[in-house]
């Protein structure tokens, strides 16, 4: 259990405003040229020794991945960070509150990750669908600007840094990283192919590093208490608090911090007030947002809500979306409409996502009604592992996983609609 002192988002729920004066009253923005005193690979020392791992779904440690950016840019090819706000996963809303409640976490993480990786400045890309979180954001990269705490000489550290608010247009696979740098281009948000990764040839052919935006906010705070606090909560190798986002049939749906790897029974019991109609209610939960695999009740109810307790359960942490179903679900039919989404969202590029999603959908939406064989539940397995693996992004993955999960767990429910359709069929022929 996550004591209150060791709470990183104090304002996560707007019940201070969000400026600069209150923000400084919370700590942000406090001793900031001291830390940066710590030098360039100081702090990435550090941000290694925490443990902290990438919060926008992959869990790449975050030190590690700073580190890979050159150490001395060249004039013409400078380095830039570039941060991930396109939160387009169904289920995921952590960032949202993170940057209408607590906007300048942000953007003094901004300042402190992008001197570390020598970066020239920072492109914050946000969903387009939120309007007064941008609005928000912009006020607060105004007053950073107006304090002298960006641009030139940034908080009289003699670094200069500039920090950008680009807004999307609501395509969620610019929350792809090579996608979002082709869009902040002015290109088509279309993936681009790896290698050359970003940190070789990123944003405008210079060396980027794409973070998302908890990862950066929680910087400043791990490097003012320093990397063995930070490490010290939460599991091995999933260290550190997390946001955690949960949705669904639960009494109390909300965004709360807690420590990584807490069990999900006590995540719901704590925070949610327990599943809705109680815990024998319990279906499914896909805990991660809706690109990973859902877990059945029996197996979930106890597990670890970290990176590795749930790759396990053949599952994963993603984004920590926890979409919590109840046995009023209709279990088929939600995960067609998942199906159904990332048909929408494919941008088209590889024969296998935009061929295979459509054609998914369309199957699955059979097996919900029961219009389909039996011998179609395979050929549908098969092709999302056709589909899985064999495109440049991961939409891919993301469009075949919830499928894959629905026929591991839920195989006897879609076999049953099949076969009681068959029968109705069978007795109005007899009629």
């Amino acid at each position: 259990m996550l004591a209150d002192r060791d709470r990183i988002f104090t304002n996560l729920y707007g019940f201070q405003p969000w400026s600069l004066d209150a923000a400084m009253g919370r700590g942000d923005w406090d001793g900031t040229k001291a830390l940066m005193s710590l030098g360039q690979d100081g702090i990435i020392d550090v941000i290694k020794a925490s443990g902290l791992r990438g919060r926008g779904g992959a869990g790449f440690p975050t030190g590690m991945k700073w580190s890979f950016m050159p150490k001395e840019p060249k004039p013409d090819r400078p380095n830039f960070l570039v941060i991930n706000a396109d939160e387009s996963e169904p289920g995921s809303c952590k960032d949202r509150e993170i940057i209408r409640h607590d906007p300048h976490k942000l953007i003094e993480g901004a300042l402190i990750a992008g001197y570390a990786m020598r970066a020239r400045a920072a492109y914050i890309y946000i969903r387009g669908e939120y309007i007064r979180e941008a609005e928000t954001l912009f006020a607060a990269v105004a007053e950073a600007y107006a304090k002298g705490l960006l641009g030139k000489n940034a908080c009289k550290s003699g670094y200069d840094f500039d920090v950008f608010v680009h807004r999307g247009a609501g395509a969620y696979i610019c929350g792809e990283e090579t996608a979002m740098l082709e869009s902040l281009e002015g290109k088509k948000g279309q993936p681009r192919l790896k290698p050359p990764f970003p940190a070789g040839a990123g944003l405008y052919g210079c060396p980027t590093t794409v973070n998302n935006v908890e990862s950066i906010a929680v910087v400043p705070t791990i490097l003012r208490r320093g990397a063995p606090w930070f490490s010290a909560i939460g599991n091995p190798k999933n260290e550190g608090t997390k946001l955690f986002q949960i949705s669904g049939h639960v009494n109390k749906p909300c965004v709360v911090e807690d420590s990584m790897g807490i069990p999900f029974r006590e995540l719901i019991d704590k925070h949610c007030g327990g599943i809705r109609g109680g815990w024998d209610n319990l279906l499914a939960v896909i805990p991660g947002g809706s690109s990973v695999p859902l877990v059945p009740a029996a197996q979930i109810i106890d597990a670890p809500m970290d990176f590795d307790g749930l790759k396990a359960l053949g599952s994963g942490l993603g984004t920590a979306a926890v979409i919590v179903m109840d046995k009023s679900t209709d279990i088929v039919r939600a995960i067609s409409r998942l199906s159904y989404f990332y048909k929408h969202e494919s941008c088209g590029q590889c024969t296998p996502c935009r061929e295979g999603t459509g054609w998914m959908w369309r199957v699955m939406e059979r097996l919900r009604t029961g219009d389909a064989d039996l011998s179609e539940i395979d050929l549908l397995h098969d092709v999302t592992k056709q589909v899985e693996g064999h495109t440049i992004c991961a939409l891919g993955d993301a469009a075949a996983w919830p499928i894959q999960g629905l026929i591991r767990h839920f195989r006897p429910e879609i076999e049953r609609r099949i076969l009681q359709r068959g029968s109705g069929e069978m007795l109005e022929a007899a009629e």
